[in-house]
């Protein structure tokens, strides 16, 4: 197998990284492995890229001769995953994304996620394939977001989030792409009322980035739901194998962690497998308690997870950010609402009060920081 170097870059967001990944996809340069912002030592322990900023490391490999770009999993479970992702993949998923949204060569993008994510890096793909130059921000700035001039932009909830607070005209753009976590009840309302149009997306690094978009696969993008209930995806959009280790595919079908539901042909997410809550022998999806409890008028934010319990082997726990600090929601409260619309055995055994929930740089909730407790 051909193998070429891969580079590891800490460039800021800016015209040398959108160079870079021009040369990648290309083929013109080497294939990119973009650090998260912060501290790289992990991933670039976890990964071996050959080069750190053109500086050979020693104990790098290279990578497969058709593999463009490396995206570093948010490591929220364990150590960094390399996603590696041929620029036919990217381009396939980007060429999607704009024959969906009916995008026109000349618009402009607006990137304000991390390029390291794949949301951030496909802004910069779009771009390219549109003939336009990206508005590249480093970091999320409302005023500056809101003033950019560009006709689409990719955010994850907290940042519409801010827009939203701010009753600002987000009409300005001709899209809002939304992905990355389940916005919190009520915030796409609230958003479309103040002029947005959005489209929801659903996808991850191994699907190059949103592939599911309100609900419905982009082209020649395909799903269907397993015996175990998990999503499962094929189409050129896939990625072609982890950097160290096997990937889950299953006759040519990539076998997500998510669970989900196919209702003439729209999909629902209803959370990861692996968040799961096994409770006094039942099984609890917790997402779908999140989205319920979501929606009662006391709480502003979210998350649910399990818990070891001597008597339940796992309890469900509710960590909540009230909609007013000085009048919680009491664990009453959230029992007898959650028991109104889920099963019995859904409803919280306990209720963690917080200011915010923590995040990743992608925009998820830190699970494992709430389980933990760090």
């Amino acid at each position: 197998m051909v193998s070429k170097a891969l580079h590891a870059l800490a460039l800021p967001p800016g015209p040398r990284l959108f160079a870079a990944i021009r040369e990648a996809l290309s083929g013109e340069g080497p294939a990119v492995l973009l650090l998260p912002p912060g501290d790289a030592a992990a991933t670039l322990a976890a990964l071996r890229p050959t080069h750190l900023d053109g500086v050979r490391q020693a104990g790098g490999e290279g990578v497969p001769g058709d593999v463009a770009v490396v995206i570093a999993t948010s490591g929220s479970t364990g150590v960094p995953k390399g996603v590696m992702l041929t620029a036919e993949a990217l381009r396939a998923s980007a060429r999607a994304s704009l024959r969906r949204l009916a995008a026109v060569k000349g618009e402009r993008w607006l990137c304000c996620l991390p390029p390291s994510h794949v949301s951030g890096l496909q802004v910069l793909v779009r771009a390219m394939l549109s003939d336009s130059e990206p508005i590249i921000h480093d970091g999320f700035d409302p005023e500056a977001v809101l003033s950019s001039g560009a006709e689409h932009v990719s955010l994850v909830p907290t940042q519409l989030h801010r827009l939203a607070e701010r009753k600002a005209d987000l009409s300005v753009f001709r899209t809002i792409l939304l992905g990355g976590a389940a916005p919190r009840p009520g915030l796409l309302e609230e958003a479309e009322a103040l002029g947005a149009r959005i489209v929801t997306t659903y996808g991850m690094s191994e699907t190059s980035g949103g592939c599911v978009y309100d609900g419905r696969p982009l082209y020649d993008v395909d799903l269907k739901i397993g015996g175990d209930g998990r999503i499962r995806i094929a189409g050129p959009v896939l990625f072609s194998g982890y950097r160290f280790g096997a990937a889950p595919f299953e006759d040519g079908w990539f076998v997500t962690s998510d669970l989900g539901e196919l209702n003439a042909g729209r999909l629902r997410v209803l959370g990861r497998a692996d968040d799961v809550i096994n409770t006094g022998g039942e099984k609890v999806v917790a997402g779908v308690v999140a989205g319920v409890l979501g929606a009662h008028p006391e709480v502003a934010d979210v998350a649910v997870i399990g818990s070891p319990d001597p008597e339940w082997g796992e309890r469900v726990v509710a960590v909540v950010v009230p909609a007013d600090a000085g009048r919680p929601p009491t664990l009453a409260q959230l029992r007898a609402y959650a028991k109104d619309r889920l099963p019995p055995h859904a409803a919280p055994r306990e209720l963690r009060l917080l200011a915010s929930l923590p995040l990743l740089a992608n925009g998820k909730t830190d699970l494992a920081m709430l389980r933990t407790g760090t």
